[in-house]
């Protein structure tokens, strides 16, 4: 976190916090949601400025609760979810990254969802694949030590047939069936914090 922002948590303890105005898509992109876009359950605009993403990227947390959020000075800005709290992404120089520039050395376990949208936990990070990576992705994933093929892969996902791994970085970790739905239960995170917020009884500002 930056230390500007902790000056300004210290200086400004109480102030308010603010939901449905932020958003990370499934893509990593933040996204700015208005007022119409929060009625009518819409990402939002595409945040472009390098810099202001960066400051979202270095100071972006979460709640006991598994809500996300940007610490922006002493304000709290919760994040609606599209997926996971992270999103995956390869760079051909750095391997697989965070939307955040934060490397993933290490995988814990990997995931499929029925949709075929590969999930990566590392530590405290749970991040889904960039759908624009699933290509170099999917070269990765073995059967038997052996890429797999696109049959094979659809034989496991509708009748789960065979056993699946995902090389990273020279170790094969096994593959299993998840849903979003049973991580954010698991794992926890909070998909819509601004929703938690209402179901609790206090409208979002």
């Amino acid at each position: 976190m930056d230390k500007q922002v902790q000056l300004a948590m210290a200086k400004w303890p109480n102030v308010p916090h603010c939901y449905g105005w932020l958003g990370l898509d499934a893509r990593g992109q933040w996204r700015m949601r208005d007022q119409r876009t929060q009625d009518m359950g819409g990402l939002g605009s595409k945040i472009s400025h390098a810099a202001l993403c960066g400051f979202i990227n270095r100071n972006y947390c979460a709640d006991q609760q598994g809500c996300y959020f940007f610490q922006n000075g002493p304000q709290r800005v919760f994040v609606e979810l599209q997926a996971t709290p992270y999103i995956a992404h390869f760079d051909p120089a750095a391997g697989w990254t965070l939307h955040t520039g934060v490397a993933l050395h290490l995988c814990d376990s990997v995931g499929m969802t029925d949709e075929g949208n590969l999930i990566f936990e590392s530590g405290h990070y749970l991040a889904q694949l960039d759908d624009r990576d699933l290509a170099v992705a999917m070269s990765q994933v073995c059967c038997h030590g052996q890429t797999a093929g696109d049959e094979t892969i659809l034989a496991w996902l509708t009748e789960a047939v065979g056993h699946l791994t995902f090389l990273f970085d020279g170790q094969h970790v096994p593959i299993r069936r998840v849903s979003l739905i049973e991580l954010a239960a698991s794992v926890p995170f909070v998909p819509s914090p601004a929703r938690l917020r209402e179901r609790a009884g206090t409208p979002a500002p």
